[in-house]
């Protein structure tokens, strides 16, 4: 396992690495329930290289048929493993060096893997600021401190009275040195600190104050449900953490992880105190100085700390899935389209593309007021639709969507007469802007401005959302929930393995696609990416897969990963239009030799499929697993697995917001989802909100089993708050999941 090793290399001795991989896929698959050879496999096949989409769904015989789900979190977990490690190592050096390291301690330090324990064991020893206890120590009161815990002096004070040397002034000042040792003693006591911990879990409330300066402001009224919040910290959802967090981080809220204090202290000073005296008064006032001055601060910052990390993997987790369903939205194909960016003061945005989404016409049209010339913009539309045999138009669902939808539609009436006409749909534009002034876009249109680059990826969009969507950063896609809040770090990880895993589950025409979107085929990535691309340009298109073993630098472990990903339609060999690797094609040639017929031939002749024994075929590298694979994709070779495209009308009597009354029932499009609810738009200009209650006849505990993104769904309208521009929504009744 080279790759982990040379990472733990310069910890420990190749033998002791050996040992600690063995206990890192023990204790994976114990937390996650996994065999442990299927998890010994998965590490070995990701530390020779192999990307997360490969290995589940090319080794599926070594790893016992995992998803990509199982095996990301096994990676993962991993990762985390080889940090505390790494983390190990230092506290371990650290205590070496202070001289305190015991064969007890080490032992307690080598058998710990989890992080919270580790701190525990190395606080003691942790380098600190200069402490009060510190200083006490310095100045000899360590014994004094000692001596009040033994609880045995009747006189604590006359003990004390020889500790008064140098800077000590007196016997309170060398009480008081004593005791800031004994409270710090309780706060990095471990039984302390797990004690704490367990009142936390069971009983802490998170609680929202408003700041009093800043309540009348305008800023602060969105956050006006939480100027007096309180909630048990293990029932505060990730949407509601955030929300207080970011309320907090504008100056607009205070937040706080609470327990009963008192109760606390009690339970501590039983740990401590043994009867009652003049020592145990002082033990238990030093107990009480240590909970509130040292330990509680430090705990709360810990379950803050713990619990805005649940809450924004919890976000992390919505928006990936948000993200998921976008890309895989259901495409349009290879489509003549006219895509339309609409606008009122400024023009429409018109823009013809060719079936392969290569721009071949734009212009603007002016079809409403203020300057509104409708004739003109009819005439210029019908002509680039006769020009361009225009099949399909995407209009953007921004500003003035509806009313250029109806005028298009009007001029398609004039033009057709009862003859069939292009297909008309409404494209969400979120993050068009984005691509329109990126890099990728300068760089695929570099003579155009951004307003005919933001009307092309519309169009695109609309052919093929998975190929246009992955130009835009994530994050720019109007799909999250408080993306700005959350780690970033861990929001980019994720969101980058949910798009390799899209763009690899749907699979990728090595001749048209895009540098971009080959960056996320596995395997690759930019510089590989681009060369495909370049080779392209020089040699023509690629007739067949093993043509990429001639792309510069595309050595045969990039061809593993991304040959079975990479699609050649109309390919001299048929499989390489498959999701059958070319490892494989010896066994489908086998299978058609066996059949008395070509690999053509048994595609296509489902009776020559059905005759095949696929136990006949197993062998110590292809087993059932994989096999089974072959005949699903010999069936449909190259299939989507997206669904298809669907037409879509708004209810034409709303317009606006002002439109709609309770009771009244619409259809709509989820435009978002997060763990509250889904949001719809119902062509008002305002998305409506379904709260998680009213998304069906059943309690639902998470939105995504019962609604996708741009879903067409039917709803009824519950409330509408004209003052703040907020719909309430119900899908109660009409959903039958």
């Amino acid at each position: 396992m080279f790759c982990i090793v040379l990472a733990y290399s310069y910890l420990c001795t190749k033998e002791t690495i050996m040992e600690h991989i063995k206990i890192f896929t023990k204790l994976i698959s114990t937390e996650l329930h996994l065999q442990e050879h299927a998890v010994e496999n998965t590490l070995k096949l990701l530390d020779e290289g192999c990307t997360i989409p490969f290995i589940s769904r090319y080794r599926k015989e070594r790893t016992g048929g995992l998803d990509e789900v199982q095996i990301t979190a096994i990676s993962n977990r991993m990762e985390q493993l080889l940090e505390i490690a790494k983390r190990k190592d230092n506290v371990v050096k650290t205590i070496t060096e202070q001289g305190k390291m015991t064969p007890e301690l080490q032992k307690r330090i080598d058998d710990c893997w989890e992080s919270t324990i580790l701190e525990d064991i190395y606080l003691p020893y942790k380098p600190k600021r200069r402490t009060r206890a510190q200083v006490a120590r310095e100045q000899g009161l360590e014994p004094l401190a000692q001596l009040l815990l033994l609880q045995r002096e009747q006189d604590p004070k006359r003990a004390a009275q020889r500790f008064v040397v140098g800077d000590v002034s007196d016997v309170a000042a060398a009480l008081k040195g004593a005791q800031d040792i004994i409270a710090e003693q309780v706060s990095e006591d471990e039984r302390s600190r797990n004690q704490v911990r367990s009142a936390f879990r069971r009983e802490a409330f998170i609680e929202s104050k408003v700041v009093k300066a800043k309540k009348d402001s305008d800023e602060a009224q969105k956050y006006s449900d939480y100027f007096e919040w309180e909630e048990p910290l293990k029932r505060c959802s990730s949407h509601r953490l955030l929300a207080m967090r970011r309320g907090e981080s504008e100056g607009i809220l205070r937040v706080s992880i609470t327990i009963d204090d008192e109760e606390a202290v009690e339970r501590l000073q039983r740990n401590y105190v043994r009867g009652n005296g003049a020592c145990q008064r002082l033990v238990a006032e030093a107990v009480e100085d240590g909970y509130k001055r040292l330990l509680l601060p430090s705990i709360e910052t810990e379950f803050m700390n713990l619990s805005k990390q649940k809450a924004d993997e919890e976000a992390i987790r919505v928006f990936a899935e948000n993200l998921r369903q976008l890309l895989l939205g259901a495409p349009l194909g290879q489509k003549r389209v006219m895509g339309i960016d609409p606008g009122f003061r400024t023009g429409c945005k018109v823009v013809c593309l060719d079936a392969q989404g290569n721009l071949l016409h734009h212009e603007a049209i002016f079809p409403h007021p203020p300057v509104n010339h409708r004739m003109q913009a009819t005439m210029h539309l019908q002509d680039m639709v006769k020009k361009f045999q225009i099949e399909a138009i995407a209009i953007g669902n921004g500003t003035a969507s509806r009313e250029t939808k109806e005028f298009v539609e009007d001029a398609l009436k004039e033009m057709t007469q009862g003859k069939p006409a292009p297909t008309i749909f409404v494209v969400s534009e979120d993050g068009a802007s984005v691509y329109s002034a990126s890099k990728v876009a300068r760089d695929e249109f570099p003579d155009e401005d951004v307003t005919v680059r933001g009307a092309v990826s519309i169009g695109r969009r609309l052919m093929d959302p998975l190929a246009e969507l992955v130009k835009i950063d994530p994050k720019s896609i109007g799909v999250g929930q408080y993306q700005h809040d959350v780690d970033q770090t861990q929001l980019k990880h994720s969101l980058d393995q949910t798009v390799e895993s899209c763009v690899n589950l749907v699979g990728v025409n090595l001749n048209t696609a895009s540098q971009h979107l080959l960056t996320y085929v596995s395997g690759l990535g930019p510089v590989l990416a681009q060369n495909i691309v370049d080779y392209r340009k020089e040699n023509g298109a690629f007739t067949s897969r093993a043509q990429l073993k001639k792309v510069p630098r595309l050595g045969p472990a990039a061809f593993q990963q991304c040959a079975g990903f990479l699609r050649i339609p109309n390919a001299k060999n048929p499989l390489d239009n498959s999701a059958v690797h070319p490892e494989s094609y010896h066994v489908v040639e086998q299978m058609a030799k066996d059949q008395h017929c070509s690999v053509s031939d048994l595609i296509s002749d489902a009776s020559k499929r059905s005759k095949i024994d696929i136990k006949k075929y197993v062998t110590e590298e292809v087993g059932l697993p994989t096999l089974t694979d072959i005949m699903k994709e010999l069936e449909k070779p190259g299939r989507d697995p997206r669904e298809q495209i669907e037409e879509f009308e708004f209810d034409s009597s709303v317009q606006c917001v002002e439109d709609l009354h309770e009771g009244m029932e619409l259809p709509g499009i989820v435009t978002n989802i997060t763990n509250f609810g889904a949001f719809v738009d119902i062509g008002v200009h305002q998305d409506g909100l379904v709260h998680v209650s009213q998304l069906a006849d059943r309690y639902v505990s998470d939105p995504t089993q019962v609604v996708r993104l741009h879903q067409h769904v039917r709803v009824r309208v519950i409330g509408v708050d004209l003052r703040r521009q907020r719909i309430s929504l119900s899908m109660r009744g009409f959903n039958k999941h």
